[in-house]
């Protein structure tokens, strides 16, 4: 796979790339004047996607410029207002890491010196799916650091190339574009400045105001597609507390539609617990400190509540409720301006409960990379349709996997299931029940989930059969308080003092 044909690795050689850049003095961003848009593309948002689309368009652009609303620390990882949901888990599966990781050597190695950690999952886990626990299987494998570590180690490698640079406490008001709109020749900031650019990237998020701006210049805003389980977050920090005996990493209790509520347990840098509770409609997750521990031994295993009941929390609980799944299908546009693309959540944004929005932003970035390996800046503008429905394309497994599975609890409001998606839902509950014994399933499921390996995996003859062998295995049965390889803490204490 790795031949020149398909070239799934980022070229970084040859002409048009960072390394000529300081050859030419006349390429040095401080040597060109602000209005010459011929060899500059502008990025607006230096989240993940943002930052991760800098990296691959200065493999082309003698100029990138990302535009962050955002004042940006330069002391590390702090908090910021642009990403609210980072106070809550998120989870970089073993896909997003390999991708990373080829866009910026040694990354992950920084990260992990740094307090993030890479587990198999899931193996070092208690998990308890839909279905029943989790075996001590290996699926794949997920690096979790705190979305401050994460954008603070990824922001500062970008920076190392002398193409990019990034301008914060600014923000983007519109497009400029040439009379008959066909073309974005830059963008408008706030405070009135126009800056020119050849491309211009909308990686803004949840908030991104693309739809409003493309009205602006004479064309359509894409038809949405949206589906809303209602999902709710409350999170918290817990100091670690001290235990030998402890034999896993994480928690993760999944609810189903009989029970629509459960929560996750991930370590963090800083000798960290970071405690995420969730719930659809009604069970969504109190805000209220006194509150936050009866909710987490209200799930269907205690085994979170036992791990956190005495231990010290770091924080006051944190809510966060924005969480449905909407596409906006600029990809289906049959008028679309050159210069401009749309990418990560500003496009499609997903349920994070399943943890693949950071997965995806490197998908995206890696069929970017794919798209204008050999094309100049001119010819990457001309061909903006083509790249954004072709970077669109990333986000059709995981937007599968998460509206398929939203689609089961009854709040959900969106188009209903049609007839193959509830045959798939009926299939993908074998699947998991079967994933829980069988090692052969649990691999391809966690292959599938961790966007490694294509869906089809699962309906190949081989995995379908062994699935089916498995349908005397209920679905949704009564599970025990803890799975059979990990003892109860009273069993474990038991046991130590005997």
């Amino acid at each position: 796979m790795d031949d020149d044909a398909t070239d799934n690795h980022l070229r970084t050689t040859g002409p048009h790339t960072e390394d000529r850049a300081e050859d030419r003095p006349e390429d040095r961003p401080e040597d060109r004047p602000e209005g010459h848009a011929g060899d500059h593309a502008v990025v607006l948002g230096a989240g993940l996607a943002g930052l991760l689309a800098a990296r691959v368009l200065a493999m082309r652009f003698p100029r990138v410029t990302v535009i962050e609303r955002d004042e940006l620390s330069q002391e590390g990882p702090v908090f910021r207002a642009g990403i609210p949901q980072s106070r809550h888990t998120h989870v970089l599966w073993s896909r997003g890491v390999e991708l990373i990781e080829r866009m910026l050597p040694g990354i992950t190695g920084k990260l992990l010196a740094a307090g993030a950690v890479l587990l198999d999952t899931p193996r070092e886990f208690l998990w308890l799916s839909p279905a029943d626990w989790f075996g001590p299987v290996q699926g794949a494998r997920v690096l979790l650091a705190s979305r401050e570590l994460l954008d603070s180690t990824v922001r500062g490698e970008v920076l190392r190339n002398p193409r990019v640079r990034i301008r914060s406490g600014a923000t983007a008001a519109g497009l400029l574009a040439g009379p008959d709109g066909r073309t974005v020749t830059g963008v408008r900031l706030r405070d009135g400045e126009r800056l020119a650019a050849r491309l211009v990237v909308d990686a803004t998020g949840r908030t991104s105001k693309a739809p409003a701006w493309l009205t602006e210049i004479g064309h359509p805003a894409p038809a949405v597609t949206r589906y809303d389980s209602h999902l709710g977050y409350t999170s918290r920090y817990f100091e670690i507390p001290d235990d030998p005996a402890r034999s896993w990493q994480g928690v993760y209790v999944q609810g189903r539609p009989d029970l629509p509520r459960g929560g996750v347990l991930m370590p963090l840098e800083g000798n960290r617990w970071l405690v995420t509770l969730v719930g659809n409609g009604e069970h969504a997750p109190p805000v209220k400190a006194e509150e936050f521990l009866p909710f987490a031994r209200s799930l269907r295993s205690p085994a979170l509540y036992d791990a956190i009941r005495d231990a010290t929390p770091l924080s006051a609980p944190t809510a966060f409720r924005n969480t449905a799944n909407e596409w906006r299908h600029y990809e289906r546009l049959e008028r679309w301006p050159d210069g401009f693309l749309v990418l990560g959540d500003a496009g499609c944004r997903f349920n994070p409960v399943y943890g693949h929005g950071m997965t995806v932003a490197a998908l995206a970035a890696e069929a970017l990379a794919k798209e204008i390996r050999t094309l100049d800046p001119e010819r990457i503008a001309a061909a903006s349709r083509r790249i954004q429905r072709r970077t669109s394309t990333v986000a059709a497994v995981p937007w599968q996997i998460a509206t398929s599975e939203d689609l089961r609890y009854p709040v959900t409001e969106g188009p209903p299931p049609d007839r193959a998606t509830r045959i798939l839902q009926r299939y993908m509950s074998r699947v998991m029940a079967g994933a829980n014994v069988d090692r052969t399933i649990a691999a391809r499921f966690f292959g599938v989930l961790s966007l490694t390996r294509p869906p089809g995996t699962l309906l190949d003859p081989v995995t379908m059969l062994r699935v089916l062998s498995k349908r005397h295995l209920p679905a949704d049965p009564d599970t025990t308080a803890y799975p059979p390889h990990h003892r109860a803490p009273a069993e474990r204490g038991a046991r130590r003092s005997a």
